[in-house]
């Protein structure tokens, strides 16, 4: 854990056989640490020191002790690299160098056997081969340059691929959803899974787990961890090759191999994880567990739909399992005072329409202290899908919202009417953030909402029967 600990906080990093376009160099701009160049090609070396990088021609003569190494060396020389990895007492080495088992030849298959079979030999931390390794956004450690640097969030996300590594850093950030440290371990010949997932737990700037995963190599170590860690957070798994042919495809990719889905799944819940099957649904449940007070029932009053919006999100939240009950006959006979039922409905769901949807601060009110409802679910609108003089009481709205937030502890959340429009889809992403700086946790469409709430009391409900 020592050694993980200063390879997601490097002091010292250095760049083991960067050259071409200089990706891993130009990612690391932004580094707070020491940045060090390991190459030996001299015309590299000095477009190298022209960017300002002090470069070595071996790892062992940097005069200080290195934290982490990046490799992007050819695998026919990977074994030298890692021998001096070794000799240099690195702390870990994250390998971008690939060409290994995943080739399913002969000659990939024994050097990567030689790389893992040395590295375990030395007790050494190799993070890989073929993968893109850390991202740590508060040193400025990084898996590409398009990643952001300085918001350290809540999560921590563990990926066998990195592209969904870097994908799922940069779509969580605009749905407000912001990465503590993430891995792409690609082969995990080494470390696997179980040993980032170990230190993830241990992390207390980690609130929520996120993982994707094509396979693993140590089943029974995987579930004793992944129960210990559940215990004390949310696990969120997003599992690869769920198909026969997208099984053949995880072969090629990281080399693992295919569990059939009803055991995958069933081992999953022994566990406490709660899964997902994409990653829009992954960063869903990720941000209904980090925002919501604790989901311990399914019974949800949704309101503020109009017209067919309102029968489409029943049947988003029904068709997941749960329920859209009647209100108690108090709470009907507060809305008869005032509700107007032209163009509406106070049964649940709350129908608005056009006249009563300037009332919405009290029929939160009044939904609030329904105690035949365990969940509030709240829709807005986007764009032209609203009723006329939306925009000038939406931040009203707004506020009204965050507000039973946080004076009602039964969970609070939206969904929002997203027309696929340019300037509307920007409207929602502020719309969305505006709402989770107030801790709400708002969703772009019905369907995603739905599972995202689903999953949470999933959660839950593993919590106590675990209690």
């Amino acid at each position: 854990m020592a050694k993980l600990d200063r390879a997601f906080n490097p002091r010292v990093l250095a760049i083991v056989g960067d050259s071409g376009f200089f990706q891993w160099i130009r990612s690391h701009s932004d580094f707070k640490g020491k940045l060090y160049s390991v190459q030996v090609n001299p015309k590299t070396i000095e477009r190298i020191e022209k960017m300002g990088i002090e470069n070595y021609t071996s790892l062992v003569a940097i005069p200080e002790p290195v934290d982490l190494a990046i490799v992007a060396v050819g695998r026919k020389y990977a074994l030298s690299v890692l021998e001096d990895c070794i000799r240099k007492d690195v702390a870990a080495a994250h390998f971008f160098t690939a060409g290994f088992s995943e080739t399913d030849t002969q000659d990939g298959i024994d050097m990567g056997r030689a790389l893992t079979d040395r590295a375990i030999e030395a007790g050494f931390h190799l993070i890989g081969p073929n993968c893109m390794g850390l991202f740590n956004p508060a040193v400025g450690l990084k898996q590409m340059g398009g990643q952001y640097v300085g918001a350290a969030g809540p999560v921590g996300f563990i990926s066998q691929s990195g592209t969904h590594a870097i994908n799922f850093s940069l779509e969580a950030h605009l749905q407000g959803v912001d990465v503590n440290k993430s891995v792409s371990f690609g082969n995990g010949t080494v470390l696997d899974a179980a040993e980032y997932l170990e230190y993830f737990g241990q992390d207390d700037g980690i609130k929520v787990i996120g993982m994707y995963l094509e396979g693993i190599r140590e089943g029974r170590r995987f579930l004793d961890v992944l129960k210990e860690v559940s215990r004390k957070k949310p696990v969120v798994i997003w599992k690869g090759g769920r198909t026969q042919d997208g099984g053949r495809a995880i072969a090629s990719h990281t080399g693992s191999l295919a569990v059939p889905q009803d055991i995958w799944d069933a081992a999953m819940r022994q566990g406490g994880a709660v899964t997902a099957p994409g990653m829009d649904a992954l960063i869903d449940t990720l941000k209904a567990l980090l925002y919501l007070n604790p989901v311990y029932g399914n019974r949800v009053v949704l309101a503020g739909g109009s017209g067919g919006q309102s029968v489409a999100i029943t049947d988003a939240f029904t068709e997941v399992g749960l329920k859209v009950p009647p209100l108690t006959r108090e709470s009907y006979d507060q809305f008869e005072e005032f509700f107007s039922i032209i163009g509406g409905s106070y049964q649940n769901p709350i129908d608005t329409g056009n006249p009563n949807r300037a009332q919405m601060k009290r029929i939160m009110d009044i939904i609030e202290g329904d105690y035949n409802i365990d969940n509030i679910v709240l829709l807005m609108y986007t764009g032209t899908g609203g009723p006329p003089g939306l925009e000038d009481r939406r931040d009203e709205e707004i506020q009204s919202i965050v507000d039973l937030r946080n004076r009602s502890s039964k969970p609070v959340m939206v969904t929002i009417t997203v027309p696929f429009l340019p300037k509307v889809v920007g409207e929602a992403r502020t719309l969305v953030k505006k709402l989770q700086d107030g801790g709400v946790p708002a969703f772009t469409s019905l369907d995603r909402g739905a599972l995202a709430l689903r999953n949470t009391l999933d959660y839950y409900q593993f919590q106590k029967r675990d209690d």
